[in-house]
């Protein structure tokens, strides 16, 4: 065999070692992104019955508020790290039916980290709000911190669920959290200007995905925390 076969046949054992591990790479990503917990059951029942609430255009879905306040209340939501958006669905109705608009943003991959910014386009298809809150669970919380490094000019508050702010934007902030969560670091939230927490609740039920591996076990329902969350989140937009 000439030196120059021997290169040839180098470069073809190169190349194919390239495509197969290229070729695992996207299997392990197309895998990693489709395991994500997927909404209940329950979800789409809430979702039949507000149907003509509920306004989805890809990007984002859109609950329109019961009782609208003199100036509407936008609120923007970044889902949980691989939690499928829909499983918010319930929370953010109860949202809605106190007079706040809701709008829940589907992320690419269910994963916030991969469009930060995805609360411009939001402000920017909405013309008719002037007042938005930014608010996230888990990843998608550190994410609406993270957007407001660069945008705290653009929402007058931050809210939290499991989550705890990841800069100090100049505005204020609620963190919400559950006894039991043992995804969250404790010790972090305080860095938020209010914080409280659900007793006998735990890092998934502001959700409706089911138990979430890694999590503490909640001693109420999905229901009881979704309702103590809002009466916090209400309070909170209300009083700033």
């Amino acid at each position: 065999m000439t030196e120059m076969n021997k290169k040839i046949k180098l470069m073809k054992r190169i190349g194919i070692g390239l495509l197969v591990l290229m070729l695992a790479l996207a299997i392990g990503v197309y895998l990693y992104l489709n395991d994500y917990y997927k909404a209940s059951d329950y979800v789409q029942s809430i979702i039949s019955e507000n149907s003509s609430r509920i306004f989805e255009n890809g990007q984002y879905t859109l609950i329109e508020a019961k009782e609208i306040f003199d100036e509407p209340i936008g609120l923007i939501f970044y889902p949980g790290g691989k939690v499928e958006a829909r499983a918010y669905i319930p929370l953010l109705i109860q949202l809605a039916d106190r007079g706040v608009t809701p709008i829940l943003v589907e992320m690419p991959g269910n994963l916030a980290v991969l469009d930060i910014n995805a609360a411009d386009d939001v402000i920017a298809s909405h013309r008719d709000i002037d007042d938005w809150y930014i608010m996230g669970h888990s990843l998608g919380g550190a994410m609406a911190s993270q957007y407001l490094e660069k945008n705290f000019n653009k929402v007058q508050g931050l809210i939290l669920l499991g989550a705890y702010p990841v800069n100090e934007a100049p505005m204020d902030s609620l963190v919400i959290y559950g006894t039991y969560d043992l995804k969250l670091d404790l010790d972090k939230v305080e860095m938020a200007d209010e914080v409280f927490e659900i007793i006998d609740g735990n890092h998934a039920y502001f959700g409706d995905y089911g138990e979430q591996e890694g999590d503490g076990v909640a001693l109420i329902t999905h229901e009881e925390q979704q309702i103590q969350a809002v009466d916090q989140i209400m309070a909170f937009i209300m009083n700033q």
